[in-house]
């Protein structure tokens, strides 16, 4: 069974969140205070942080930046405050996604669900074996169809294929094909992102929809296989 720990300071809700985490077959350990939890993790490690970032004593940023000095777990990030900077600064700190409030315990069930699909993926590298990459032509095929890309569409691609999963936000991505560039504005990337999305889809099945570079709203980008 795989054990979540809940740092929320509202009782209600964390109630509500852990009812619907155990009804999902999750193992749930709740704390209302961030030094508790911090303190807790240190005894024992879960296999899922969900954290929100406005917990007293320890807050969330600051727990996720001291789990990340010495674990890799996944962490949910979840809060009230939407501000981009807010977002940005907790996926910067190691946080592998982000939920803000109000939220359906549903979709936060279905978020934890997904992001442990992804480490189970990154545990066994050879599962998915659609696309193929040679760094020294910069080219990669999908499904053997080479995919024509331009050298900043191979970089942006080689990145997401190599931290599949991972959110980025547009200026760490500016900053990925770029790092010397001052004056472009970030949302060149969005640019970039539409022609490598159109190059993959041309060389998809017909009927394939699945979107495989999708927008985090008010964050940025990531890559994602589908999840069949």
């Amino acid at each position: 069974m795989k054990h979540v720990m809940l740092v929320e300071d509202e009782v209600e809700l964390a109630q509500l969140v852990r009812d619907y985490l155990e009804a999902a077959g999750f193992e749930v350990s709740m704390f209302h205070d961030g030094q508790e939890a911090y303190d807790s993790f240190l005894q024992r490690k879960p296999s899922l942080m969900l954290l929100d970032l406005m917990v007293p004593r320890m807050d969330g940023l600051t727990i996720c930046r001291k789990v990340r000095e010495q674990s890799d777990i996944p962490i949910i990030m979840v809060t009230a405050r939407t501000e981009e900077i807010d977002r940005v600064l907790g996926l910067n700190m190691g946080a592998d996604d982000y939920l803000c409030k109000p939220f359906s315990p549903k979709e936060l069930v279905a978020r934890v669900q997904a992001v442990l699909r992804r480490l189970e993926r990154k545990a066994e590298p050879e599962e998915n074996n659609l696309f193929r990459m040679d760094k020294a032509q910069q080219r990669i095929w999908y499904q053997q169809k080479s995919l024509n890309l331009t050298p900043t569409e191979f970089r942006l691609l080689e990145l997401f294929l190599e931290h599949v999963g991972q959110v980025y936000s547009r200026a760490q991505l500016l900053d990925h094909i770029n790092p010397d560039s001052f004056d472009v504005a970030d949302r060149v990337i969005d640019s970039h992102i539409k022609n490598l999305r159109r190059k993959i889809s041309d060389a998809a099945e017909t009927g394939n929809r699945h979107e495989w570079v999708q927008a985090v709203y008010g964050v940025g980008y990531r890559f994602e296989y589908p999840e069949d």
